[in-house]
């Protein structure tokens, strides 16, 4: 009976020290690696808005998330439904993936989301069919939100002048150039439909009333002319 029982504890010994080495011997070999896979969607919708949208969609599949900076949010690990192989069981590896979301700003009330589904331990031909979209389509019920929603600010039909956004400058720093004060970025803001000064790309073009812009914009040439502001 004594040696019964001791051979039962240096069976489980030798099963806990397998699993270990097997995971290291896994690890070492490649295992545990994860992967990234991409997918990208235009709304016509300013940034602000378009990430309330994304939030709204992921609740509504009960799918957990923190914010992150930057108008970015990650979701929760969440276990695939593929199970793992033989030896991955043996090793306690159990594959997983979750979503890593980013909105841009495209232009006057139009916003870019990218959705990247990270994956560990799915193989590689298996990871598409976690992208969101295809997962529990993201953008289609993004889309459906969307239209339900009053309709984007518009812009005034005359009486100002486009000017583009000069590399890392802000709304704050194009209203400084073109009117000389920096305030005036809230009423550009309104009639470009933007919620913030920061929710602007470079080279994006921006609709100035001509009441609000000085003679000479400091490091940029005049405007030619009066234009209708962009579609």
């Amino acid at each position: 009976m004594r040696y019964g029982f001791r051979s039962l504890l240096l069976g489980v010994a030798l099963l806990i020290s397998g699993c270990v080495i097997g995971r290291l011997t896994y690890t070492v070999a490649g295992g545990g690696l994860d992967t990234a896979v991409g997918e990208e969607h235009v709304v016509n919708y300013p940034v602000s808005e378009t990430y309330a949208l994304v939030q709204d969609v992921l609740r509504g599949e009960g799918i957990l998330f923190e914010l992150q900076p930057e108008y970015s949010l990650l979701t929760l690990w969440k276990n695939a439904d593929n199970p793992p192989g033989v030896f991955r069981g043996l090793v306690g590896v159990q594959p997983r993936y979750r979503y890593e979301i980013r909105v841009l700003p495209q232009g006057p009330g139009q916003s870019k989301i990218i959705a990247n589904v990270r994956a560990e331990d799915i193989p590689d031909d298996q990871v598409a069919l976690y992208k969101a979209d295809r997962r529990f389509g993201m953008f289609h019920k993004l889309d459906q939100l969307a239209a339900k929603l009053p309709s984007s600010p518009k812009t005034p039909t005359s009486g100002g002048v486009n000017y583009a956004l000069l590399p890392n400058e802000t709304l704050e720093g194009l209203a400084k150039r073109v009117t000389g004060d920096a305030e005036n970025w809230r009423e550009i803001a309104k009639d470009n439909g933007i919620a913030s000064p920061s929710d602007v790309a470079a080279f994006q073009t921006v609709w100035v009333r001509s009441n609000l812009i000085k003679s000479k914009p400091n490091g940029s040439s005049a405007p030619a002319k009066e234009e209708a502001p962009p579609n």
